[in-house]
């Protein structure tokens, strides 16, 4: 065992207890037969990627690359599984030639044509949007399509263990349905040899010593086709289940609303012989108004949204942050989000030992985060945007890099991604909320006197000392409600109830503009 080995057993970071977890609890302490330890994320390919397919890749990659780390002889693979040869129950919102693709409801998504003319089908457009959805975040996975693993055999063995223990699941299954699905639920969902439809139909046979199923077919005949080479596919529960057992799946995690089926799936896999995978239940998200996200409302944030205003290492930092709490997903996380990521970056370079293996960035960046830059926060660049008026990157370099001459866009490439957006997100969630008001009585006197410190201030002054200035001013004028003071100054200056580190705004935003900007409040030009 290495000495970074020997650290990462001791750390607690949850990654890590998952990780040690799977290791002493499924895997008893050994390699599995196979030869690896395999880690699975499931994808339904009937709508395009969205902000909980990432956070469940990025979630399972988090404790794959920690069980890596503290198990570095045994392999590791994850596989990416699309459930592409489901049959389309509706058609998309948010696709082109609808009326086309509403004529092929019910078969396989890799029998329906590509609605967008590139690909195909249906299946292998959502698919390929996929992989390079996964890829543009530098995940490491393998792609599985339900389609070929079904048609090639991979599942033959697997399918026909179903067929030979048939009574059993459906004595998990049947239980847990409302009657009329009871009359006609089976395990198998045969793929109609005349029609191509997937159909969910009475068995009207069930052949074990054949391999094969009857059924009732859509023009009214008896038909029975093989369990295996792709003829049927299973219900989700048990192609779960299934698929555990088939590929000996050794993790996946879910969300709570999956409960009862990793429950329901878990009984099916040790019915056909297999253990199920170690498993993770996260909690689901949140609207602004604290109700559970739902896709056909629209209530929520996507992921293309988040990106347009932060980097996507703030969306895995609020992946990594608390799986199993319940957390709001609205746009007033994301500033937050991405102050608490470059905390977690400078504290980094700082610490040693377990302390790094238990700071997030170290899973976020897979043990190799950047170094620090400026120090300067996301909250502070979305005041200077404020105060500069100015959707130009440019502008806001100039004020950057008179408060750190060293910065520049290729030397801090972290912080060159932030200011435009920064810019975006002021001009969609600030700039619309900014109410200045002016002063009155104490707080006239305060920005005066802040206003003279500032102008005896030396061009050295460091945002810390300049800080140490404000606060004494608060303490003089605000005694009572010191907190009070800093509301005065962003509610005059800012326009806004919030606001940054004032030492280290004035610092960036540079002293002179700041006396500037103090006297624009005191004569009024700022809530005029």
């Amino acid at each position: 065992m290495t000495d970074e080995t020997e650290i990462a057993m001791t750390a607690n970071a949850w990654p890590f207890e998952e990780a040690r977890a799977l290791y002493n609890e499924k895997l008893g302490g050994k390699v599995p037969e196979k030869g690896y330890v395999l880690f699975e994320t499931g994808y339904g390919p009937s709508g395009l990627p969205h902000i909980g397919t990432f956070g469940e890749v990025a979630r399972t990659t988090m404790v794959m690359n920690a069980f890596k780390t503290l198990y570095p002889d045994i392999p590791v693979r994850l596989f990416c599984m699309s459930d592409d040869m489901d049959g389309l129950r509706k058609v998309p919102d948010n696709i082109p030639n609808k009326e086309m693709v509403g004529e092929y409801l019910g078969k396989p998504l890799t029998q329906i044509p590509d609605p967008f003319g590139c690909h195909d089908s249906f299946g292998h457009h959502n698919n390929e949007c996929l992989k390079r959805f996964l890829d543009s975040f530098g995940f490491t996975y393998e792609f599985k399509s339900a389609t070929e693993m079904y048609k090639s055999g991979a599942y033959d063995h697997a399918l026909l263990k179903v067929l030979e223990n048939y009574e059993k699941i459906q004595a998990v299954m049947l239980p847990t349905l409302g009657e009329e699905r009871r009359a006609t639920y089976s395990p198998f969902l045969p793929v109609s040899p005349k029609t191509g439809n997937v159909l969910q139909v009475a068995m009207t046979k069930i052949d074990k010593e054949n391999g094969t199923v009857s059924f009732i077919d859509e023009d009214g005949t008896e038909t029975t086709v093989p369990v295996t080479g792709g003829h049927c596919k299973l219900q989700w529960k048990a192609d779960w289940a299934m698929r555990w057992y088939a590929l000996g799946v050794d993790y996946e995690m879910s969300g709570k609303d999956l409960m009862e089926s990793v429950k329901l799936s878990g009984k099916i896999c040790r019915i056909l012989g297999g253990v199920p995978p170690k498993n993770l239940t996260y909690e689901l998200f949140l609207d602004e108004k604290g109700e559970k996200i739902s896709k056909s409302k629209g209530n929520g944030l996507s992921m293309e949204e988040w990106l347009k205003y932060a980097p996507a290492e703030s969306l895995s930092l609020f992946m990594f942050q608390k799986p199993k709490t319940a957390k709001r997903l609205y746009f007033d996380v994301i500033p937050r989000a991405t102050d608490e990521y470059l905390n977690f970056i400078n504290a980094y370079e700082k610490q040693t030992g377990k302390d790094r293996f238990n700071n997030p960035a170290w899973h976020i960046h897979n043990g190799n985060p950047p170094k620090p830059e400026t120090g300067l926060s996301f909250g502070i660049l979305l005041n200077l945007v404020s105060v500069c008026h100015s959707n130009d990157p440019a502008v806001i370099w100039k004020y950057i890099t008179g408060y750190a001459p060293e910065a520049s866009a290729e030397k801090c490439p972290t912080l060159a991604r932030l200011v435009p957006y920064a810019v975006a997100y002021y001009n969609d969630f600030v700039k619309p909320n900014q109410h200045y008001r002016a002063p009155q009585g104490r707080e006239i006197d305060a920005l005066r006197e802040l206003k003279s410190v500032l102008e005896s201030s030396p061009a050295s002054a460091t945002g810390e000392e300049i800080q140490t200035a404000v606060y004494e001013i608060g303490k003089k004028y605000y005694a009572d409600d010191l907190k009070g003071w800093f509301k005065v100054m962003y509610e005059t200056l800012l326009g806004q109830q919030t606001g940054p580190r004032m030492g280290s705004f004035i610092a960036l935003y540079g002293v002179k503009e700041s006396i500037a900007l103090i006297d624009n409040a005191l004569n009024g030009k700022l809530a005029g």
